[in-house]
């Protein structure tokens, strides 16, 4: 049984791109999921297939949400990962979006149906988003890596070649079915402050989104997430100046950044394996 379910006619894309963004794992300070989102509010998407949570999800991990309609009915929210197309006529290309929460189990299965789905869209290449805990300061500008398999795609784009080794989320899997299955594929991350992982981050979004707009060289409004930046710079502010031993911290980071800037130094596909160890380890620590 596909578990794609088409609830369109196939559009006619023109050299369309397919951004992937996954709640969950590869999504700290929930930046990848906000930058897919402010490209679907400032562009206007169609929804054209869903993928079925059924196969993919422990419902008592990612329990599906009750919500009143109309203040009568109740209906019940599954966990959703949905495929929208977007047609760009001021670009060159046009755009599919698959917004989604990473599964549970048979990983394999969702990342081929992924990429089933885009061999039926012409999808030409796969950017994934993503975002991951860091040493680095709310004060500066957002590190943002871009990784490839590809060593033409590396060196058309001025991308990194990854050479990550360790865990891995659906981010990873997924580029492995599109390497398998022939298609090309890129990979965005965003690097959050540790010290604010816990909550959202528009700036780490708003960061992810303008490296977008340059590989995909298509321009997104997002005013919105401009502004919460803004408010979200100033809300930490006034929590690390109230706190002198966080306000240390931030004071090494910037020390530690502004000297990586001297050396000519920017995050590389090494920094984002030693992060994920790292949080790996603190995850592994929580839980004891």
């Amino acid at each position: 049984m596909d578990p794609i379910i088409w609830e369109s006619e196939l559009p006619e894309l023109r050299s369309p791109a397919l951004i992937c963004a996954f709640a969950g794992w590869n999504d700290a300070a929930s930046a990848a999921t906000a930058a897919l989102e402010a490209v679907a509010a400032s562009l206007e998407p169609q929804v054209v297939a869903r993928i079925d949570p059924e196969e993919f999800y422990d419902f008592q991990v990612n329990r599906p949400t009750i919500r009143l309609v109309e203040g009568q009915s109740r209906e019940i929210d599954w966990p959703a990962n949905t495929l929208l197309a977007v047609e760009v006529p001021t670009a060159e290309r046009d755009l599919a979006l698959l917004s989604g929460v990473e599964p549970n189990v048979r990983w394999r299965t969702f990342a081929e149906a992924i990429v089933d789905a885009a061999r039926r869209l012409d999808i030409q290449i796969v950017i994934t988003l993503g975002a991951l805990i860091a040493d680095v300061a709310h004060t500066r500008p957002v590190p943002i890596t871009g990784l490839a398999s590809d060593p033409d795609l590396v060196e058309r784009l001025g991308l990194s070649r990854s050479s990550y080794e360790g865990p891995t989320g659906i981010v990873g899997v997924l580029h492995d079915a599109c390497r398998r299955g022939g298609l090309t594929s890129a990979s965005l991350w965003a690097a959050v402050p540790h010290y604010v992982a816990a909550v959202p981050n528009p700036k780490a979004a708003l960061a992810l989104l303008r490296r977008l707009e340059g590989l995909t060289g298509i321009a997104v409004e997002a005013s919105e997430l401009e502004d919460a930046t803004e408010r979200f710079e100033e809300q930490v502010d006034r929590a690390v100046s109230a706190n002198p031993e966080i306000e240390e911290l931030v004071r090494n980071l910037e020390a530690s950044q502004e000297e990586s800037l001297e050396l000519g130094r920017n995050v590389t596909a090494d920094d984002i394996a030693q992060e994920f160890q790292r949080f790996l380890r603190q995850r592994g620590t929580d839980k004891n």
